[in-house]
């Protein structure tokens, strides 16, 4: 072909911009597929040969010299003068040096994964490996252990999960009643355990036991009983020891592991939906949130140890997952472990196997196919059935709260139901919106800079106010098993003391319905003191630097108000049988019409469901937790009340939390309403300013202009358009490609070398094997540029562009834009307008737009 200077068509001219007086190496980058293919096959070919290149899972990069240097891209380049990559001191004055490939080993920290490229490599690696298996036995072995690795793994984590959960339980109860005493013929016993080899159990106002085997603090230090500075100790022992635990946890997680501190479940939500945290899910989290959910929930700390479970359950997930290169190279299909893991810890945590399949689908996963649900439902049913065995709760199953009760419910009592879940959402929002403003709070002043003190402080504060408490003084899951419990003949606890005219004759015999003794009246006062207290201190203990989960709180703070307006509709309803609403169902006879354990149950799930906004899940987890299967409806009817009085609000807990933290989640139960079209969107999110836009360009750009694009735009993916005159999507390039390209260039220049492989003042890089617009032969385009910057050498760069960008013209609805995203997983999407570029739409755009248009709606209602 002719030089610039040789006689040639216009045309020509044209396509190849050709400056004067620049002499610097050009980068020339056009996806355009090359017709020469023999050229790659014989790239493809030598490849095998190459001994000094290495591939590790270590994410480092090797380059072409064998050295290994920080990077997540291995880099490999090919002399096309020679068939192997030649040494450093072997460089001559070939003319194309070509990157072969780019090797991806892992995404950067606070990145969105490429859903659709991670689930496109998962297929071709599952293809692979299916031509692959009949060629010998060990490649078969590799395919079938390849298709059941997913089982596997399920398998694996459900066992985990069980195995930490029954460990956790029995830990953190003993650890809970060792603050009051201690069972001197074996310590590691909890009172529960200790009194049941004792020949005579009492039981106090609370149905604590009381057995020789177990002794107070006092009775220790041979105090008598009934003195004042009995009780004080007593007090001052509950206090110290409850300081004890709160202090090495707080210094544990702040020092070790700062992830393992709170629920977990927002971040989980997070990375469930393509966000990549690592170290979130990391064996040191693991075993410090292990062991700091006993320490939280035996400090008498307003937390629960079940909501951490979800996180928990997601570390044994992520850790088995390595096990298996099908999930552990891949973070799409990483997920589908993860979204198994997430229901296993609901499982485990409650004994709720099918709840936790629905708290997965409907509130933590995004992306959750068929196939996933059925390994699910083994990893749930493995880890509950684990638990059963551990006995954590000593009941014989893995029931933590059981209703033994079956009393069927009146048909007025559909008002109170349908009130204790409008009193559910109003606490959700109240909660919600005052921990939010609290931590911001924190954020900004002192308070957030002294973690450590502020949960010490806390603790002491907690434990001051609650040993006067019975009720208090009782952890939260013993709380709450007694106030979903019905009364018994032979309990004599102050919750079960009634006037009754009827003498009771066996023990299996009906109770009746009576006014209310003096035992309860004082029960009752306790129990709205207890409230009080549960409500004011949960809202500034969630959120501080230790496990700390919101689920069983709100489910003790729902059970005593709910407790409470049972014992109210008990009493209306026996001293008013005469009522027209009443006399159907309470006016027949004297048997007992008003369950207030039932109204707890009730009032647990209008609390929760309140707080999380959760629906179909919470009632079958409320139905598996208390067995209480005869009561789905008043559950469902307080759930959607719940939900209804909470959402006119605002949001839930878990999504205030994801916005707090600034994480790239988009709501897919969110619709979008503005009426914007794309390109609208594009100027809306400039604000009135154009700046231009960070594009390469397929020729004509020089190595130092490319080197100064990546380091001063630091995006994580640049358009690749044809020209800046023309400036149509022709492909698209990832910053951390290029960074390790132009690092690899840079190693390669620190060498002594007569004749260097690659220089920045002669050498050009090419992304392409054609480097014109006409579609013809590569040699044509290659001789093209070559001529035109005077014999440069090439470093070709073409497999490093992706040329299937997401492309959406500027008149696309919003609508479709959003949906694109949640359904496709897309990173960007790029905006054109007559085949030019216009703009790029991100996640986060999309999510600003969304808050942008919720505040709008507002503000117009």
């Amino acid at each position: 072909m002719a030089s610039p200077n040789s006689a040639g068509s216009g045309s020509e001219r044209k396509l190849i911009r050709v400056p004067s007086t620049d002499t610097h190496a050009r980068f020339n980058l056009s996806p355009v597929p090359s017709v020469e293919d023999d050229e790659v096959d014989s790239i493809n070919n030598n490849r095998r040969n190459y001994a000094n290149i290495e591939h590790d899972d270590s994410g480092e990069e090797v380059d072409l010299t064998g050295g290994v240097y920080d990077s997540t891209t291995t880099v490999t380049m090919f002399d096309h003068h020679h068939d192997v990559t030649s040494k450093p001191g072997d460089q001559d004055n070939g003319l194309v040096t070509d990157v072969a490939y780019v090797v991806h080993k892992h995404y950067e920290n606070f990145e969105t994964i490429d859903w659709l490229k991670d689930l496109m490599r998962s297929r071709i690696r599952h293809r692979t490996l299916r031509s692959q298996r009949r060629q010998s036995w060990r490649k078969r072995w590799t395919f079938w252990f390849d298709t059941w690795s997913g089982w596997i793994c399920v398998l694996l984590v459900g066992i985990l999960a069980g195995l930490v959960a029954g460990f956790v339980d029995i830990g953190a109860k003993w650890m809970s009643h060792w603050r009051t005493g201690v069972c001197t013929p074996a310590f590691w016993l909890n009172r529960e355990q200790c009194c049941w080899a004792s020949p005579k159990v009492e039981f106090d106002a609370v149905h604590n036991e009381i057995c020789e085997h177990w002794k107070s603090w006092s009775q220790i230090f041979d105090m008598d009983q009934t003195s004042v500075s009995a009780w004080f100790f007593r007090y001052f022992m509950f206090i110290f020891w409850s300081v004890i635990y709160a202090t090495f946890i707080v210094i544990l997680v702040v020092g070790s592991a700062p992830y393992a501190s709170g629920s977990g479940i927002p971040e989980i939500k997070t990375i469930l939906s393509g966000f990549i945290m690592y170290g979130y899910l990391g064996k040191w989290t693991f075993f410090i949130k292990s062991i700091g959910m006993i320490f939280a929930t035996s400090a008498g700390l307003i937390v629960g140890k079940e909501g951490p479970f979800v996180h928990i359950s997601c570390c044994c997930g992520n850790i088995f997952s390595k096990l298996f290169p099908k999930y552990g190279n891949n973070e799409a299909r990483k997920r589908e472990i993860l979204s198994a893991a997430a229901a296993t810890g609901v499982s485990v945590a409650f004994g709720a196997p099918i709840g936790g399949i629905l708290f997965s689908l409907e509130e933590i996963s995004y992306y959750f196919p068929y196939k996933t649900l059925w390994r699910t439902f083994l990893c749930c049913m493995v880890g509950a059935l684990v638990v059963r065995i551990i006995n954590p709760y000593g009941n014989g199953h893995e029931i933590q709260f059981p209703v033994e009760y079956n009393v069927p419910w009146a048909t007025f009592e559909v008002i109170p139901f349908i009130g204790l879940g409008a009193l559910g959402g109003l606490w959700g929002t109240l909660f919600i919106k005052t921990n939010i403003r609290w931590l911001k709070y924190k954020k900004t002043s002192r308070i957030g800079q002294y973690p450590r003190a502020e949960v010490i402080i806390l603790t002491l504060i907690t434990a001051f106010i609650c040993y006067p408490n019975d009720y208090l003084r009782l952890t939260m899951p013993e709380l709450i098993r007694r106030l979903v419990g019905q009364c018994h003949i032979d309990d004599h606890m102050d919750l079960c003391d009634y006037i009754r005219d009827k003498p009771v004759g066996t023990a299996t015999a009906k109770l009746y319905a009576a006014l209310a003794g003096p035992g309860l009246h004082r029960a009752i006062w306790q129990l709205f003191w207890a409230l009080i207290v549960q409500m004011i201190l949960v809202i500034f203990t969630i959120g501080i630097k230790v496990p700390s989960g919101l689920i069983v709180p709100s489910i003790s703070i729902g059970a005593i108000a709910g407790r409470l307006i049972g014992i109210i509709t008990e009493q209306i309803a026996f001293q008013n049988q005469d009522l027209a609403l009443l006399r159907h169902e309470c006016g027949v006879s004297n048997e007992h019409c008003v369950t207030p354990g039932l109204y707890a149950v009730v009032g647990a799930c209008a609390f929760l469901g309140g707080v999380s906004r959760m629906t179909v899940s919470l009632v079958v987890i409320m139905s598996e937790v208390t067995g209480g299967l005869s009561y789905i409806v008043p559950l469902m009817v307080t759930a959607l009340t719940a939900k209804w009085v909470g959402d006119a609000f605002g949001e839930g807990i878990y999504e205030e939390n994801v916005k707090l933290s600034g994480y790239p989640f988009l709501e897919n139960r969110e619709s979008f309403r503005f009426s914007l079209k794309a390109g609208e969107a594009i100027r809306a999110n400039r604000n009135g300013e154009n700046p231009p836009l960070a594009c390469i360009y397929q020729d004509g750009m020089t190595i130092a202009q490319l080197d100064a694009l990546v380091r001063h735009q630091p995006h994580s993916i640049y358009p690749v358009v044809i020209s800046e005159d023309f400036p149509c999507i022709v492909g698209q390039v990832q910053r951390r490609d290029l960074l390790a390209v132009l690092k690899s260039r840079k190693i390669q220049l620190t060498y002594t070398q007569t004749k260097p492989l690659l220089n920045r003042k002669v050498s050009v890089v090419s992304m392409s094997n054609l480097l014109n617009k006409s579609g013809q032969p590569s040699s044509l385009g290659r001789r093209r540029a070559s001529i035109a910057l005077k014999a440069s050498k090439f470093l070709q760069l073409h497999k490093l562009v992706d040329r299937a960008p997401v492309i959406v013209t500027d008149q696309t609805p919003m609508e479709a834009v959003v949906d694109m995203f949640r359904k496709l997983g897309c990173r960007q999407i790029f905006v054109s307008k007559n085949g030019r570029l216009l703009g790029i739409l991100t996640r986060k755009d999309i999510i600003r737009l969304m808050h942008e248009a919720n505040v709008s709606r507002k503000f117009d209602d």
